[in-house]
């Protein structure tokens, strides 16, 4: 199945966390963060948004930066995907 994005609107998915401190505890999963980094799985067209025009600025394989709490999750296929605003994203990872 695909997801493609509606305006202004990525698709992405998080990054691996690690599941261990550097002191070696293993930490449940209610107790690790949100990741922040992400690859981008698909981008919508842009266009109007709110009366401005909107360019997309990040392309399908970016790994990106973005807010904590930002987006909402889904899950498609068995993956796990979260959905935001570009201007959610804070930076892309070169």
């Amino acid at each position: 199945m695909n997801i493609r994005p509606l305006f202004d609107k990525v698709v992405v998915e998080a990054l691996t966390v690690e599941e261990k401190t550097k002191s070696g505890f293993i930490l449940p999963s209610s107790a690790q963060e949100k990741p922040q980094t992400c690859v981008v799985v698909a981008v919508g067209p842009g266009g109007v948004v709110d009366g401005k025009e909107t360019v997309m600025q990040v392309k399908p394989g970016d790994k990106v930066l973005c807010s904590k709490y930002a987006g909402s999750d889904f899950k498609v296929d068995g993956k796990e995907f979260t959905i935001i605003k570009q201007s959610d994203i804070l930076a892309v990872v070169e």
